[in-house]
């Protein structure tokens, strides 16, 4: 009888227990073979409805539907078996009522069998997320720059530049873990402020264009590996793909267009050289 190795998901409890300790490396996802790829790296895969922009082409993340969040946990899903697995509410998902917000998140985690959701934290987002915590629903808060809310801030403008902002930005992060949040995703905003609300909230940040002062990162997958002509400054691009995808493709298309195309018995002959 042969024996299956069974691989360990990290849990809710496990990035808690992160804090302050090995950071937590995060990345965006939204289908599967990317899921597969990236899941051996990460502690945490995040279904962000930056799907929204990044695969659908949308001007903002407002568009977003709970449907095609589903969707795409879904198939984040079926290709992570030890990351875990976190998606985004979308806008007009949870911000009516704690009650609205409990049977979305419900929703979510029962179709996706995802580990938890994530909600951008509000002013109002502390009694939603009393709320889901306490009904057994792990989640990830997300203060300073909260995309969901570019319309009525004209844009996506880094947060925390006035003491006023500063400060309402600190209060949301210590709502959020008081609330119950098991994490914080902090964007946007600068190294002192990811520091100060690091060393004041009880639970792991994990920071995406604020700084190494956070328990771990998040980037947007696509932005990291060069898929888009433009990135956001604080991205480091570790790969060039649209560049490369480009010179397959063409590589592809002159040889369609000059009959170069290997023909099937010559596949097949490299596929046997191969092994």
């Amino acid at each position: 009888m042969s024996a299956q190795t069974q691989v360990r998901r990290v849990t809710a409890p496990d990035i808690r227990a992160r804090k302050g300790g090995e950071p937590i490396v995060s990345l965006t996802a939204y289908d599967t073979p990317m899921a597969r790829i990236l899941d051996p790296h990460c502690d945490l895969l995040l279904v962000g409805d930056s799907v929204g922009m990044v695969v659908h082409g949308l001007d903002s993340t407002v568009g977003v539907t709970l449907d095609m969040m589903i969707l795409h946990g879904q198939a984040v899903m079926r290709g992570a078996k030890r990351a875990l697995v976190a998606v985004d509410m979308p806008f007009g998902s949870y911000e009516q009522s704690p009650e609205q917000a409990f049977a979305n998140a419900a929703r979510i985690m029962a179709e996706t069998g995802c580990q938890a959701i994530k909600i951008e934290s509000g002013t109002y987002a502390a009694d939603t997320i009393r709320f889901m915590a306490a009904r057994s629903i792990p989640v990830i808060g997300h203060v300073g720059l909260r995309p969901q809310a570019a319309l009525a801030d004209g844009g996506f403008k880094a947060k925390g530049r006035t003491d006023a902002e500063r400060r309402r930005v600190i209060d949301e992060a210590v709502a959020t873990a008081d609330a119950g949040a098991f994490a914080i995703v902090i964007e946007g905003v600068a190294e002192d402020l990811a520091r100060e609300i690091t060393e004041t909230v009880a639970v792991p940040t994990i920071g995406i264009g604020a700084s190494a002062a956070c328990d771990g990162q998040i980037l947007v997958t696509h932005d990291m590996l060069g898929v888009f002509d433009w990135t956001p400054k604080f991205v480091k691009r570790y790969d060039n793909m649209a560049e490369r995808t480009d010179a397959a493709v063409a590589q592809f298309a002159r040889e369609v267009r000059d009959r170069s195309f290997p023909s099937e018995r010559e596949v097949y002959t490299m596929k046997r050289s191969d092994g």
